[in-house]
């Protein structure tokens, strides 16, 4: 079984890592075109309409919002999986495992929203983003961290891991309460209708996917309609799958480890490359120290870096959590740094906070240049973490 989870475990970093990779060139690219003469003809694709009919029935949105709130409900139904399994066989299954991520976690959403908060009090056109920079890209930042190759123990990994999953679900959590729209009650009960067939389905363990894919896209459409955002059908969904099905077969990483190539090469790429495209021609440094993308940018590189090793480090010493072995303050340091890259997640809440499409470019503005900072800083702070006599560093915390 240990063996089971580890070998789980690593393919899902592996996997996450080099997924990361080719986000950070999506990203590249749609900045890139932004800035070209391309530019129209990439706005001007995303702002395309298109509607999917059945019979009186219509959904007619922009190609930017089909990638936002349908792709993306994909991508949060495999959270939900990797929430489930790490709560019940994984890092956050005893309290032991979970107390050090949790504390870190929870001081690096904490953090940043006071941030930009204090930068933005006096905006009420703004205060709404305050969860922008709580958020942190995990594809991303194992992106980073897989460039500093084998020297990068494994329990690491796993605590960065730890720390991205308890922060998505605050995330899903913040999405649910403040990102909800006008509510359409008749919509609501028949997302509830389809959620409790779901659950029906994982209480029979039944071993086939096609019910319960099928009852998620009729969730997803009764969701979507409700004024509840769409994507937290994926997550809810997720949760009705049953570790283990009626055969035997392991069902829950079954269905997490086919869906993991198409979220990390395909899904979130593409998200990178509809949301990260903002021109830059004509912007001078002062655009950057506006309230809002000066919030966003501090809170992530200040705020998860005081929020994630501060709050890890009362929890440490307070004696609720322990480092884990071979993991000191140095590597905890630069983990917190490759936190701060909120990019998928922040631009994600961005997009829910704001319709304006002034202060949606300067949350891109504030999400891209803190992120930016916040990948260069961890590899770097993590590389001189990691010397060669790994032996130093061990979990007396030294380094």
């Amino acid at each position: 079984m240990i063996n089971r989870v580890s070998e789980a475990l690593k393919d899902f970093l592996k996997q996450e890592s080099a997924g990361g990779i080719v986000l950070i060139v999506a990203a590249g690219l749609a900045l890139i075109i932004a800035n070209t003469p391309l530019a129209s003809v990439y706005f001007g694709t995303l702002e395309t309409k298109l509607n999917v009919s059945f019979g009186d029935f219509s959904i007619n949105k922009a190609l930017l919002l089909w990638i936002n709130d349908g792709l993306m409900a994909i991508f949060f139904f495999l959270i939900g999986l990797e929430v489930k399994r790490e709560i019940i066989s994984g890092q956050l299954s005893t309290m032991d495992k979970a107390s050090l991520p949790l504390a870190a976690a929870v001081g690096g959403m904490a953090i940043p929203a006071l941030i930009y908060v204090g930068f933005n009090y006096n905006s009420p056109e703004s205060i709404g983003g305050w969860a922008i920079p709580a958020a942190t890209d995990i594809a991303f930042a194992l992106g980073i961290l897989s460039l500093l190759g084998p020297r990068v123990p494994v329990a690491m990994k796993a605590l960065l891991l730890a720390i991205a999953v308890i922060d998505d679900i605050g995330a899903i959590t913040v999405i649910a309460l403040f990102y909800t729209g006008e509510i359409k009650v008749d919509m609501l009960i028949g997302g509830g209708i389809s959620l409790a067939l779901l659950f029906a389905l994982g209480r029979m363990r039944v071993s086939s996917t096609i019910p319960y894919v099928l009852l998620t896209v009729i969730m997803w459409v009764f969701v979507l309609k409700s004024g509840v955002h769409a994507t937290l059908a994926g997550v809810t969904a997720a949760m009705m799958v049953p570790m283990v099905a009626r055969d035997g077969s392991r069902m829950l990483e079954h269905m997490e480890h086919g869906l993991h190539r198409w979220v990390a090469f395909v899904i979130i790429p593409i998200f990178g490359f509809a949301n990260a495209g903002v021109t830059l021609i004509g912007l001078s440094p002062a655009d950057l120290l506006q309230p809002l993308p000066l919030g966003i940018a501090l809170g992530l590189l200040i705020g998860k870096q005081v929020g994630i090793v501060g709050f890890a480090w009362l929890a440490v010493k307070s004696g609720l959590a322990q480092l884990p072995e071979g993991v000191g303050w140095r590597k905890i340091h630069g983990l917190s740094m490759l936190a701060a890259i909120g990019f998928t997640m922040s631009l994600f809440i961005g997009n829910l906070a704001f319709d304006d499409p002034a202060q949606v470019d300067a949350v891109k503005l504030g999400v891209l240049s803190g992120s930016l900072v916040a990948a260069i800083a961890g590899f770097f702070l993590l590389k001189s973490a990691l010397p060669d006599n790994a032996e130093q560093d061990t979990s007396t915390g030294k380094n």
